[in-house]
């Protein structure tokens, strides 16, 4: 497992180098979801949690609103990609998660 640390840097590298102006740790709040979120493009609407029991992301972030922003998401009107620490073992494999959200991302707003 990657540390919150390892898994951030790697995730902001991959966002930015797909041309994303990656904030860190910005105070998300929109409608009935407020959390911190580790990385963020305000302009793009696009941007990363990696969450982790050490940071007690899963406090800071609710199924309700995990669901919310899944709707958001399905909807276009937002990309975050959400990614537990015990969905992946390394940082290859957190990498091509990453990857195929970006591509996926790059699809829905080309």
């Amino acid at each position: 497992m990657l540390s919150e640390k390892e898994g951030c840097a790697l995730l902001k590298r991959l966002f930015e180098a797909q041309g994303y102006n990656i904030e860190e740790n910005v105070d998300f709040k929109e409608a009935d979801v407020s959390f911190n979120c580790d990385g963020w493009d305000a302009d793009k609407r696009v941007g990363y949690e990696y969450m982790t029991l050490s940071e007690r992301d899963h406090e800071d972030l609710d199924p309700d609103e995990l669901l919310r922003i899944n709707e958001w998401i399905a909807a276009g009107k937002l990309f975050l990609f959400i990614v537990d620490e015990t969905e992946v073992e390394s940082a290859e494999e957190l990498e091509e998660a990453a990857v195929r959200f970006l591509e996926e991302v790059g699809r829905r707003i080309a």
